[in-house]
């Protein structure tokens, strides 16, 4: 999973941007680099390997200064792990600089389209394919080619976009893969886990499936991919930023397993009131319950791991055939169901 972090604010960005890289430097990465406004237009620094080596890289760059800005930690999918697939990437131009989450399923028919065109590609990346698709569309009004250049793409992505003619704006858009934007005094920001802007503010909107975000120091828009408006609806993170943190293990893996046993007995005390198991959101009552003949438990990662041994719990305590399948590949699959069947779908 590659990790997303962006700002838009009135103090220098490039110290939180790397800030944020570190926090979602548990995702496993590759490469990172950050692109922020600067007097010169957008101007990115990339780096293959380790954050530490990004960070030796600005400073010998002597430094970076803006106060609108996206950074980006790559775990390779199109592309070998390379200083030329690192994100942010840039169009032709270098009038838009992108970072992505996710998978452009129809990268190859575009990238051909594009090229058919003039376009020239630097990256073996599909996220690249975004860049020259807001070139393509862009004749000055930002939105307007933001929605003519989602509206092309299939696949499961989240994107945050730079465009050098308006230098305090951030594009936030998601589809499918996570993005949420944090409300802070005089900044707003993205990324691609709460743990990133806790930090900052406690205050977050978790952007909806096909919502495209524009973000300034002072506004948050929030759209739907047709243009119309949608509602912020702005939540509290009631936690902090010190129980997300490894508490002094090596590292987060090891800290995860050590707190399997407190966490699942903190979630299962949730539903146990008064010595019985109560499901207070489930709305499926016992004569319901009753009827399921199937199981698809639909997970990826250590969550897909999760659900291999609920499968042999399952079909040992309820005699109910399970089955276990990865997200990412499950939606391409015409499976078995019927009103009967129950679908567990499990995130980290």
């Amino acid at each position: 999973m590659c990790g997303i972090i962006g700002f838009s604010g009135t103090e220098n960005c490039v110290p939180l941007l790397l800030e944020g890289l570190k926090t979602l430097s548990y995702r496993g990465y590759d490469s990172a680099g950050i692109a922020v406004h600067t007097d010169g237009g957008v101007t990115t620094v990339k780096a293959k390997g380790k954050l530490e080596i990004l960070e030796e890289k600005l400073k010998t760059h002597g430094g970076l200064f803006g106060t609108c800005g996206i950074g980006h930690t790559r775990w390779a999918t199109h592309g070998a792990p390379s200083l030329r697939n690192a994100h942010p990437h840039l169009s032709g131009n270098r009038k838009f600089a992108v970072v992505h989450n996710g998978i452009i399923e129809n990268y190859a028919s575009l990238k051909a389209e594009l090229e058919a065109e003039g376009f020239s590609f630097a990256s073996e990346t599909d996220t690249e394919v975004v860049c020259h698709l807001l070139e393509k569309y862009y004749k000055g009004d930002l939105k307007e080619a933001v929605f003519s250049a989602v509206k092309r793409l299939e696949g499961s992505y989240a994107l945050g976009i730079l465009c050098s003619d308006m230098p305090e704006t951030l594009v936030a858009v998601k589809r499918f893969s996570p993005l949420i934007i944090g409300i802070a005094e005089d900044a707003n920001m993205i990324a691609s886990d709460v743990t990133a802007i806790v930090p900052h503010t406690k205050k977050v909107i978790y952007i909806g499936d096909g919502e495209i975000a524009f973000l300034t120091p002072s506004s948050v828009e929030l759209f739907d991919w047709q243009g119309s408006m949608k509602d912020r609806r702005i939540s509290i993170v009631n936690w902090d930023v010190v129980s997300a943190e490894k508490n002094g293990w090596d590292h987060f893996m090891m800290k995860e397993i050590m707190e399997q046993p407190r966490a699942v007995a903190e979630t299962l005390e949730r539903n146990i009131k008064n010595g019985e198991v109560v499901f207070e959101g489930l709305k499926l009552d016992a004569t319901r319950l009753k009827k399921i003949n199937r199981i698809n438990i639909i997970a990826c990662g250590s969550a897909y791991h999760a659900g291999v041994v609920a499968k042999y719990v399952f079909e040992e305590l309820l005699r109910i055939p399970t089955e276990v399948d990865l997200a990412s590949e499950f939606r391409y699959r015409n499976p078995i169901v019927d009103g009967d069947t129950l679908t567990l779908a499990i995130s980290q």
